[in-house]
């Protein structure tokens, strides 16, 4: 079987929501970028833990996974916020730029359709912070048609912990015979 890929989400899961009073975890530094149609004196401010970096490393080095930006960052990930984590470049889900209000515009995130063609059957495990009930049900209704699939999902609020981390190397585990890329 060939390594699943590893689609990573970055609002949310990289870059943490601010609570209500505003506030960001204290593991997290801010950097001001300059995403693909901004000018420079007009960045966004992320918030980024350093430790996010290393940790990724560590899944990406096994070569058990095909590492992929999931991310309406779309190729900024890869120019933006990649290197700011120490992150080699990824290639990324080319995502449409959908006109709506909600992540959740039929019921389900935005992005499962076109991520669920981009895959093509592949296996696949998922970090996103924004999955509803039905990505759940596509993810089991996939691994029960033979194409192991695994959502894992951070709180917005605090991003990305070393927990999510073992739950990919344990899903990992568990398939049956992957071979390193």
């Amino acid at each position: 079987m060939r390594p699943p890929y590893l689609l990573l989400d970055i609002d949310g899961v990289l870059i943490p929501f601010p609570d209500a009073d505003g506030s960001t975890p204290a593991t997290h530094s801010r950097h001001d970028v300059v995403p693909t149609g901004r000018s420079a004196d007009n960045p966004v401010a992320v918030w980024l833990d350093p430790a996010h970096g290393p940790m990724l490393m560590d899944v990406i080095r096994t070569g058990l996974v095909t590492p992929v930006w999931c991310t309406s960052w779309r190729q900024d990930a890869t120019t933006l916020i990649g290197p700011l984590l120490g992150l080699s470049p990824l290639s990324h889900v080319e995502l449409p730029r959908p006109r709506i209000t909600t992540s959740h515009p039929h019921g389900y995130l935005w992005k499962r359709d076109h991520v669920d063609a981009w895959l093509a059957g592949a296996p696949a495990v998922w970090i996103d912070d924004d999955f509803t009930s039905l990505e759940h049900a596509w993810a089991a209704e996939r691994t029960a048609k033979g194409t192991p699939t695994s959502l894992v999902q951070p709180d917005p609020h605090l991003g990305l912990q070393p927990e999510h981390v073992i739950e990919v190397m344990t899903w990992i585990s568990r398939l049956p015979t992957v071979r390193a890329a």
